[in-house]
């Protein structure tokens, strides 16, 4: 196997971002990950207008993690703030879960936020649901801030859901 490679996502992509997206948190395929909602909602995670409008937005970068041609994991950043960036979407293959793939893949959303952006603070929201995975970004070094956020509107989700808003500090 090659190195894995990490660049800024291009149009071309968007095939095999939508399938890695999709395979990553829902349907059968997820739960072959740990990071799945697959247990909490079905549907679509995304869709192909909205990561066209990711690409298409200056204020916006989704990084491709690819090995021998085929794209293993995605993540986008989002200028949110002055001084603050938002890091969301982040897909690892589940097949390649759990072998540091998303560690590098956050590292280089965050240089990447101080690069394009003059980011020093990364945002992140998290299902309240998903104690494991708040568990493993605060091992991360993102902390709560306390806040929490209304659940994005979907109409199968269940209205007690809420997102759990998380910090780093980047510089």
């Amino acid at each position: 196997m090659s190195q894995v490679l990490f660049r800024r996502a291009a149009v071309r992509d968007l095939p095999a971002l939508r399938d890695l997206v999709e395979g990553t948190y829902r349907g059968e395929r997820a739960r072959a990950g740990w990071t799945h909602e697959a247990d909490l909602l079905s549907g679509e995670r995304t869709s192909d207008v909205e990561l066209a409008a990711v690409l298409a937005n200056p204020a916006q970068a989704m990084l491709v993690a690819e090995q021998d041609g085929a794209v293993i994991g995605t993540v986008t950043i989002t200028r949110a703030a002055p001084g603050k960036a938002y890091l969301g979407m982040l897909s690892v293959a589940p097949q390649r879960q759990a072998g540091g793939l998303g560690r590098a893949l956050i590292a280089a959303a965050e240089g990447e936020a101080v690069r394009c952006f003059g980011s020093n603070v990364m945002e992140m929201t998290v299902i309240d649901r998903r104690a494991e995975l708040i568990a493993w970004y605060e091992r991360r070094g993102y902390r709560r801030t306390g806040e929490t956020r209304p659940f994005p509107y979907v109409p199968a989700a269940p209205a007690d859901f809420a997102m759990v808003v998380l910090e780093r500090a980047l510089t």
